[in-house]
Formats: structure tokens, C-alpha cells, sequence
């Protein structure tokens, strides 16, 4: 496979071609997705749920994520890996372009931050030094806290149009990639043709250009309360390996997500 690049993701939502994303935290995992065609490894900060065994991602550090990244690099030759910036390292211009520029150095070659339209200036300082970022709407875990759960947003006329328009706001200021999760499917398909960046959906129905899943997710293993979006793919593949080559094929087949797995 040839190395995925924005410019390749972009071109993919020209053509109407879907394309597959999957977290991923270790070199093993790293090279077994990048072999099963995936092209984007999310070094998530869910590994603070399924790797520590935390009940949310905020305990997570930017020298955790650094660590996770660069094992990743290690194992990756194509895809695009895309690092989170972990809770708290991109509350003010100076200290988001420290924290992105270390996941850079890493070996990561976008990073994504939770929020709306307050992330503004944060994200134009970012891509006017030349580093990547991909926005992330909807349900922010970083935010579980405060959003009171882990529950579903933009169900309400209010709510769906704040949605469409931080993601209108972040991509004016120059997010290459948005990441929308868990909001009703007809939102985040209205929100993907808006849009002229490409869309990353998990939870957020198969009118999105991508998927993302938790790795442990699609291999079953109960790290976790299992969400409504989540599908055992290694039940029926019957090797790590051919689960993640399924997942990928049901994603680009939009046969991945299907109606029990959305939101409405």
C-alpha cells in the first residue's frame, strides 16, 4: 500500500471512496492493521480505558501518548497515524503547539483535540506552523464529566445545530480531518456533505466518508461496557488478522455500520 497522506484521504472523498480507520497502541497491532490496508492508526487516548484500565480518558499524559506513538511508528510503514492530544495539553496556544510538537516527534503525522468552535485560534496557531490536526464533535470523553455520561449529542434541534456549526468553524480554521461521535446518523451525514474536509465517524451512522473503532472493541474483548456502535468482527473471522481486514471490508462496502449500530 502506498503511503496515505491527507491529499490521499481528500481524494478519497472526491471519489465518494470510504476509507478505514482503527486505534491502534503497540508496533505488533500497528503493522498487522497497516498490512490489512488500514489508513489511519488512531494512537487514541481510549487506551487509558482498554490499556490502563481507567473509567475515562482523562488520566492519560502527553509522555503516555508520546510512548504509545512512537511504539506505533515503529510497527507502521504506510498508514497515517493520527496521535490524541491527551486532557489539558491544549488549553492555550503555547501549550497546545509544545504538546503537537512532541506527538510530531513522536512519529505522528496529525493530531486530533476535542471541542467546538472555542478551539478556534488554538487550531490556526497549530496549522500555521505546519502541523496537521483533526477536530473531534459530538461526544467528547475528555468532557465525560461535564457532559454528565457518556451520552448521545445533537438530538435536539439546538444541539445539532451548535454541531454543524463548530464543525463549520473548525474547518475554517484549517482542521484537516473531523472526527464526529456518537450524534443521530441523518446529522452526521448532513454535516459530512456540508463539509469539504473528509468526516470520521464512530457511533455517527455510515453517511460519514470513515469509520474509527476501538481496536479491543471489534476483537470482543469486554474492556469496557459495550456501546450500541460496536461489532464483534473476530466472532466470525476466527484470527486477529481476519478481523481486521473484515472490519475494513464492511466499511468500505457500507455494510459497517448498519442500522443497530446508529443513532437516530
Amino acid at each position: 500500500m502506498s503511503k496515505i497522506r491527507l491529499s490521499t484521504l481528500k481524494q478519497y472523498k472526491a471519489e465518494g471512496k470510504k476509507f478505514v480507520a482503527l486505534t491502534s497502541y503497540d508496533a505488533s497491532f500497528a503493522q498487522i492493521s497497516d498490512e490489512a490496508g488500514i489508513e489511519v492508526l488512531l494512537v487514541g487516548d481510549s487506551l487509558g480505558n482498554v490499556i490502563q484500565g481507567h473509567d475515562s480518558t482523562v488520566p492519560v499524559t502527553i509522555d503516555q501518548m508520546m510512548y504509545h506513538v512512537s511504539a506505533v511508528a515503529r510497527g507502521n510503514s504506510s498508514a497515517m497515524i493520527m496521535a490524541d492530544m491527551p486532557y489539558m495539553t491544549y488549553t492555550s496556544e503555547t501549550a497546545a503547539l509544545e504538546n503537537a510538537t512532541q506527538l510530531m516527534q513522536a512519529g505522528a503525522h496529525i493530531v486530533k483535540l476535542e471541542g467546538g468552535a472555542w478551539l478556534t485560534p488554538i487550531i490556526k496557531r497549530l496549522t500555521e506552523c505546519g502541523i496537521p490536526v483533526c477536530g473531534h464533535i459530538g461526544l467528547l470523553p475528555q468532557s465525560v464529566d461535564k457532559l454528565g455520561g457518556y451520552k448521545v449529542q445533537g438530538t435536539d434541534p439546538l444541539g445539532a445545530d451548535t454541531l454543524r456549526q463548530d464543525a463549520l468553524a473548525l474547518q475554517e480554521a484549517g482542521v484537516d480531518l473531523m472526527v464526529m461521535e456518537c450524534i443521530p446518523a441523518h446529522l452526521a451525514s448532513e454535516i459530512t456533505t456540508e463539509l469539504g474536509i473528509p468526516t470520521i465517524g464512530i457511533g455517527a451512522g455510515s453517511g460519514t466518508d470513515a469509520q474509527v473503532m476501538v481496536l479491543h472493541d471489534i476483537l470482543g474483548l469486554k474492556t469496557r461496557p459495550t456501546p450500541k456502535f460496536v461489532k464483534n468482527f473476530l466472532s466470525e473471522a476466527g484470527s486477529i488478522e481476519s478481523a481486521i481486514s473484515a472490519y475494513a471490508e464492511a466499511v468500505r462496502n457500507s455494510q459497517f455500520p448498519a442500522a443497530e449500530h446508529c443513532y437516530n
